[in-house]
């Protein structure tokens, strides 16, 4: 019975968080545009598979993920299980001790983010849009392995407990440089990709293994070292994504030189 009221209240929440948009766009089309929605059966029908999706959604991030994360995070940051992986001897524990923490942390930040939606329409409109040159899964991938570093460093921000502006200032001169040399077709999607990761599916696992983290090791504040992690999962993406590009136009130049040299070469 509880299980059902909180379905209940999820999808009175969802409802009212998506009728604003759905005002907004057809409010515009018969206001200002003042056209007839075309397919206004398959429109309706479709908000409402919005609107069921996005409460089951919701709720089996509360109930599941969540929880999970932030249960992961605890017993991988328990003092015995790190003593029994790194034979510690005494109370005392060093920032290499939790290799595990990194692990785990760097896969979850890949997994979420290949299952991101938002991540996945967005690279499915870039393929599009880019006739092929640009792959959905090069994209995704691109994004995923980003927010897999950026979390990884993250975790290693919160055991050592160094302030957070400085990883956020060097990241951003990062890339600022990089910006300046990436190829300009992939700027404005690296810049995307990374706020697209911090939607419905990596910010609650994320937030959750911040939390957990800062909840358990000594010394630290869950509310100024548990949070921070999604602003890693949001830079380290727009790097790796240019990065993907840097990579793509020097192998192009390189066939590109190796062919006009066997061509040079045939000529003689």
């Amino acid at each position: 019975m509880e299980f059902l009221q909180h379905l209940l209240n999820t999808g009175i929440s969802t409802i009212s968080d998506v009728l604003p948009i759905a005002g907004i766009i057809f409010g515009f089309q018969l206001l200002v545009l003042r056209q007839n929605i075309p397919n206004l059966k398959s429109v309706l029908v479709g908000f409402v598979y919005v609107l069921i999706g996005l409460t089951l959604f919701l709720v089996g991030l509360e109930e599941a993920l969540f929880p999970l994360g932030k249960l992961m995070a605890q017993q991988l940051t328990d003092p015995e299980f790190i003593r029994s992986t790194v034979h510690a001897v005494g109370d005392s524990l060093q920032w290499s001790d939790y290799k595990w923490i990194y692990l785990f942390a760097a896969a979850i930040g890949f997994a979420t983010t290949i299952a991101e939606p938002s991540l996945i329409a967005v690279a499915i409109k870039a393929h599009q849009v880019s006739a092929g040159a640009i792959t959905v899964w090069g994209l995704r991938t691109a994004v995923a392995i980003g927010v897999a570093v950026g979390i990884a460093l993250g975790t290693f921000r919160i055991i050592t407990g160094t302030p957070l502006h400085y990883y956020i200032i060097a990241g951003y001169i990062i890339v600022l440089i990089q910006t300046l040399y990436a190829p300009r077709s992939i700027i404005a999607l690296a810049y995307d990709s990374g706020g697209v990761t911090t939607s419905t599916v990596t910010v609650p696992l994320v937030a959750a293994l911040g939390l957990g983290l800062a909840s358990t090791i000594p010394g630290r504040s869950p509310l100024l070292d548990g949070f921070g992690l999604i602003a890693f999962a949001s830079l380290f993406p727009i790097m790796s994504v240019m990065g993907y590009a840097q990579l793509g136009e020097w192998r192009l130049r390189r066939m590109n030189n190796a062919r006009n040299d066997n061509d040079s070469e045939d000529s003689e």
